[in-house]
């Protein structure tokens, strides 16, 4: 399977995942890897949060949505929803730190916190994605908690 293909697939679980939301619980054992599981499963609210805002808003201008599964191809393919793939792709890149050989280094964990912290840095006068990140903050009141719950979890000590 092609590398192109094999993130697509873990990009289509993560959003699976965000928008059934089965959350189950992982003890680590391991302070880097608790930690990257703690934000794993904050970005994974978080960007629930914001499908439900986006299909909310996509359903007054465009009609309703029927099914998981076609919120599933809207979500992966539709323009309307691709700025959330910067969010779906990082959860992607936490997985794959979760699931590799290695034990996560401080490095890397403090670098892909550094990359969320700008990632959920919203901007009424950004482009694409700090943008749109904005406006959904303004609209949905699920979408500032779960917000506001990243931003706990990234100063955390421990973080």
């Amino acid at each position: 399977m092609a590398p192109e293909s094999l993130t697509f697939n873990r990009a289509a679980k993560v959003t699976i995942m965000a928008i059934q939301s089965k959350h189950t619980d992982v003890r680590e054992t391991n302070p880097l890897r608790r930690t990257l599981a703690d934000v794993r499963h904050g970005l994974l609210g978080l960007h629930k949060a914001l499908i439900v805002a986006e299909q909310l808003t996509y359903e007054r201008i465009y009609g309703r949505v029927d099914s998981t599964g076609q919120l599933l191809q809207l979500v992966m393919n539709d323009p309307w929803f691709t700025w959330l793939h910067p969010l779906s792709n990082m959860v992607v890149r936490i997985d794959e730190l979760l699931d590799g050989h290695d034990q996560p280094t401080v490095d890397d964990v403090a670098m892909l916190l550094t990359e969320i912290r700008g990632l959920i840095r919203p901007s009424e006068l950004g482009d694409g994605y700090e943008r749109s990140y904005f406006e959904a903050l303004q609209r949905a009141p699920d979408v500032v908690l779960a917000h506001c719950e990243m931003k706990k979890l990234l100063t955390l000590p421990s973080v």
